[in-house]
């Protein structure tokens, strides 16, 4: 019987966190197919039953992981108040924290939408987890129109979806495949061109950009 995380004692909860964690560096390392529950167990030092009174399958433990290295990403990519309140400061913050999460967890994000494309319950696990980023630029973007800052025909939700889009592809062809690029220059870039899809107005910068 699988016991439910919110059921489990103090050292129930230290396994479940060594499997997750083990689990972790098992995919990142060899790649979701080439893991096996026995790899899982060895690196967290508990046996294979134990393994099954946690999580019902590898696949069980993937989705606990991706759902962790997301929320470390939402959470790493979060501006805060030491930031200007100026938009286009916060914007250009929020896509410097985005590439260096991406960097430090593009291998596992990968690693799901290669399952998605399989797996329709992956699918709808990323599905949700982008759906947390989705959320965040459109409630941002809502928030500037509602101030007369942003361009008020642009829907919200589609455009935090492609400029979302285009920075998360830029993230992996700049740091999984290698186009040569500075990080000042690919966040730069990056601003410039979000504040001038969404129509940042000069009053809600302070000043003129080029």
């Amino acid at each position: 019987m699988i016991v439910k995380s919110e059921a489990l004692t103090s050292r129930g909860r230290r396994t479940r966190a060594a499997l997750v964690q083990a689990g972790r560096e098992a995919f990142e390392e060899r790649g979701y197919d080439a893991v096996r529950i026995d790899d899982v167990c060895a690196r967290a030092g508990v046996s294979h039953g134990t393994f099954y009174t946690y999580f019902g399958s590898r696949e069980d433990l993937f989705r606990e992981v991706a759902g962790a290295v997301v929320g470390e990403m939402f959470a790493a990519s979060v501006v805060g108040t030491g930031v200007p309140e100026d938009p286009y400061a916060r914007i250009e913050a929020a896509n410097l924290l985005y590439l260096r999460a991406w960097a430090s967890n593009s291998r596992l994000v990968r690693m799901l939408e290669q399952a998605a494309t399989t797996d329709e319950g992956f699918r709808e696990l990323l599905l949700e987890l982008r759906e947390v980023f989705v959320r965040r630029g459109a409630e941002g973007l809502r928030r500037l129109q509602e101030q007369g800052l942003a361009d008020p025909a642009l829907d919200p939700r589609l455009t935090a979806v492609m400029l979302g889009g285009m920075v998360e592809h830029f993230a992996h062809v700049w740091l999984d495949l290698g186009e040569q690029a500075d990080e000042r220059t690919a966040v730069a870039m990056l601003t410039t061109l979000w504040a001038r899809a969404i129509g940042l107005t000069p009053a809600s910068i302070g000043r003129e950009r080029s």
